[in-house]
């Protein structure tokens, strides 16, 4: 049929999302609508109709004029039917085509239009090379799609440049905008280019698609192995009745619903639940929320009602557990019955000092047997980092809550005993300070609403019971000092050693290796021995050690069957299993030089005795002094030098200072010493030497002197008086103020020793020399006669 014969009042047919070229053979759906019968108005057209592209796809299928682009094409209908509400059209583009107008006709859009021809402005050469390119685009494009060798077999064969626009369009991921440009554009050489154009970004979009594809497919890959994972080990669990653990939304929130928590902690835990439910199983964030869900939910909240303390109980387990420290007892039971007395008593904190080894961290433990109260222990030695209180903030990866946080979690209840470790090793670093973080959380003003990072709400700490423990106040800043009550721990006497050993660690060590008490036996002089010999300490650690080492060699004898049982250690064994003597006690000589006197030491370990000696040589009245001595100390000695001087004036009106050199020596040269407690010690050997008179070798001394003459009080009476007890002296000259101190000493020591109390340095040179000295105020007037003489 010519042209010309073609009914120019066509109905239109909507097509959307693509544009139909000339030449182009498809199938077209069309809604059923209830006063139209589009197979009748077709067949009445001859099976004509004008196909026009829809701008925008509408969900109802009504379109108005203003809705369709006006370049389209005429169809030629091949067949019409009617399946389920809609018509099956099998059309075919015949024609390129313009519209006139639009208009209705009994409800129908029609349209009058006129043929328009695209215009070849292109050599045949030109062109050749424009399908040859466009082709070539097609090829490069077809290797991100499986199976498409077909199609472009097919494309080859094309060389129809707007047939060959109209096929790649159907398939392209462009604009209908974009590709209606294409179709009403009438020359060659543009629609072309504009072709090429939108081929050359689908490559690029292809290509940038694959890269990403590929970036991520390994990670996507092992994600979805996960998943695929976590789904299976979930239905193999609801299988075998094991679900327990496996954290869900319906859990979490009958969790929240049934917890003790505080109405506003809830309020939280319900608001991080809401963002757990918006999560992804894949996201990232979703195994923060989870644990931090989690550490809400096992959080002991509220208060718990702790049992009645009963006192007398309490005693009895400190008694069975721990041997002597009568005071240290008797100040733990005395906070135990404030705190039966006052039920709401907040912030209990002791601070227990004392040498390694001395029951601290067990006097703890057994404080918590004995309030039958969780037992929590944190060491803090060398943490230098003040999140290992309080908590990492959660936007940091690994973040954890706070060492604090993490104990009473562990503890299960609020009112744990909770043992503080070594408070006096925690180091300040650019992490922060963490003495400074202990702050808030051993002030019972702050504690009831201390903060953790991690956590981010205030938790409540105020019932619980803290217990710190030190081996030296010194290295405890002073602001955290003044939160605790102090208990101090002294050394062990030799004699607490030995009941310590024979009512606890022997049983210990046997039960350590696997034996009995009928296969190895303890004599109480070979736990003498190794108390005396093998061991130099304040504590028992060292002397469980040594217990050890024995029980391990007859462990060795026991199984090879070399001995007899019961194999008994007396003190030649000792030696044969543990070698020659480990520790070395200075005891004091039998008859000591001149210059030469007994000092009393404290060490971190317990107390030793310190020989002083000096001597006087020809020189120029200098004062030279050996020993690695610390500061106090040398002055200390000047301080002597000043007094004797002044003091034994009448005596040493001949002795020419200034033409002697005065040398003070201290053993142990490799050893560091220093502290407030040798003026007295010091005053005694410069006097020796002045008056060319020895210093009984039984005598030992300890305080500081001013330059008034006055003996100052010191510390450390109780460890010093022992080492004096075990190194034999006779009789100790100490400051009357630390008199009082002597009732902390075992009575076994002070009935070996005489004790000389002393107030003035004249009162030292009665006792060590018999010689009178003239009062100070003699001394002065005396002075101040001379001076005015001179003058």
């Amino acid at each position: 049929m010519r042209k010309e014969e073609i009914n120019k009042r066509l109905n239109i047919l909507g097509v959307t999302d693509m544009v139909l070229f000339k030449g182009t053979e498809i199938t077209i759906r069309i809604a059923e609508e209830p006063n139209r019968d589009l197979e009748k108005s077709l067949m009445a057209d001859s099976y004509y109709a004008l196909g026009l592209t829809v701008k925008k796809a509408s969900q109802s299928h009504q379109y108005q004029m203003d809705d369709f682009y006006k370049a389209g094409v005429l169809l030629t209908v091949k067949s019409v039917k009617l399946e389920q509400g809609f018509y099956i059209l099998d059309v075919m583009a015949i024609e390129k085509a313009k519209v006139s107008q639009f208009f209705e006709l009994e409800g129908e859009l029609r349209a009058t239009y006129a043929f328009e021809e695209d215009v070849v402005d292109l050599d045949e050469a030109t062109l050749h090379e424009m399908l040859k390119t466009i082709k070539t685009l097609v090829k490069e494009i077809s290797v991100y799609f499986k199976g498409s060798e077909p199609f472009v077999q097919y494309v080859e064969e094309l060389n129809n440049l707007p047939l060959l626009c109209g096929v790649l369009l159907q398939y392209m991921q462009v604009k209908v905008e974009d590709k209606q440009a294409v179709f009403e554009t009438y020359s060659y050489s543009d629609k072309g280019m504009k072709m090429i154009d939108l081929l050359i970004k689908q490559k690029e979009l292809f290509a940038f698609q694959k890269e990403i594809s590929e970036k991520f497919s390994t990670e996507a890959n092992q994600n979805y192995r996960k998943a695929f994972l976590r789904e299976q080990l979930r239905a193999i669990q609801e299988e075998l009745n094991e679900t327990e653990g496996i954290s869900n939304k319906k859990d979490f929130r009958e969790r929240i619903e049934t917890a003790l928590m505080p109405e506003d902690i809830k309020k939280v835990a319900y608001d991080e639940l809401s963002k757990f439910e918006g999560l992804s199983p894949q996201s990232a964030e979703r195994n923060v929320v989870v644990n931090y869900l989690e550490l809400l939910l096992t959080l002991p909240w509220g208060k718990h009602k702790a049992k009645e303390i009963d006192i007398e109980a309490a005693r009895k387990v400190l008694d069975s557990e721990h041997y002597g420290l009568k005071e240290v007892k008797d100040r733990i039971i005395q906070h135990l019955a404030v705190m039966k007395l006052k039920k709401e008593k907040q912030g209990s904190i002791l601070l227990l000092v004392g040498p390694p080894g001395t029951g601290k961290t067990s006097l703890g433990k057994s404080i918590a047997t004995a309030l039958d109260r969780p037992y929590v222990r944190m060491s803090l030695g060398g943490i230098r980092d003040e999140a290992e209180i309080r908590g990492h903030r959660r936007t940091y990866v690994a973040a954890l809550p706070g060492r604090i946080i993490q104990g009473m979690k562990k503890a299960g209840q609020t009112n744990p005993v909770f043992i503080l470790d070594e408070v006096d090793k925690l180091m300040v670093s650019n992490s922060g300070d963490p003495a400074s973080a202990l702050l808030e959380v051993l002030d019972p003003e702050q504690n009831n609403t201390f903060a953790d990072h991690f956590l981010e709400v205030p938790y409540d700490l105020s019932d619980v019971f803290f217990i710190a423990t030190a081996n030296n106040l010194r290295g405890i800043p002073g602001p955290l000092l003044d939160r605790m009550e102090i208990i101090q721990l002294s050394s062990y006497t030799n004699q607490e050693k030995f009941h310590i050993a024979v009512d606890h660690l022997v049983s210990n060590v046997l039960e350590d290796h696997g034996l009995t008490s009928y296969q190895l036996q303890y004599s109480d002089d070979a736990i003498l021995k190794i108390i005396d010999d093998y061991t130099r300490e304040a504590g028992v650690r060292g002397l469980k050690r040594e217990l050890a080492g024995v029980a391990r060699v007859s462990t060795e004898k026991i199984v090879l069957g070399e001995v007899d049982l019961p194999l008994v250690i007396d003190e030649a064994k000792v030696e044969e299993f543990l070698g020659r003597p480990k520790a070395r006690h200075d005891l004091i000589g039998k008859n000591n030089a001149i210059g030469v006197v007994t000092g009393l030491a404290w060490t971190p370990v317990g107390g030793d005795i310190l020989f002083i000696e000096g001597s006087f040589m020809p020189g120029s009245g200098q004062m030279i002094l050996t020993g690695q001595l610390g500061d106090v100390m040398k002055e200390s000695a000047r301080i002597a030098l000043s007094l004797v001087k002044s003091r034994l004036a009448f005596q040493t009106a001949n002795f020419e200072f200034a033409k002697k050199d005065l040398h003070i020596h201290v053993p142990s040269g490799s050893i560091q010493k220093d502290g407030p407690s040798a003026g007295v010690a010091l005053f005694s050997a410069i006097s020796s030497l002045v008056l060319g008179r020895k210093v009984p070798s039984d005598i030992a001394m300890t305080g500081e002197v001013t330059l008034r003459g006055m003996v100052m009080p010191v510390g450390g009476i109780k460890e010093k008086i022992i080492a004096a007890h075990r190194a034999g002296v006779k009789k100790v000259l100490i400051p009357t103020e630390n008199m009082k101190d002597l009732k902390d000493i075992p009575s076994e020591v002070t009935e070996a020793i005489v004790f000389k109390p002393m107030d003035t340095i004249e009162e030292v040179i009665k006792e060590l020399f018999d010689l009178d000295l003239p009062s100070d105020q003699v001394l002065q007037t005396h002075a101040f006669g001379e001076v005015h003489n001179a003058l």
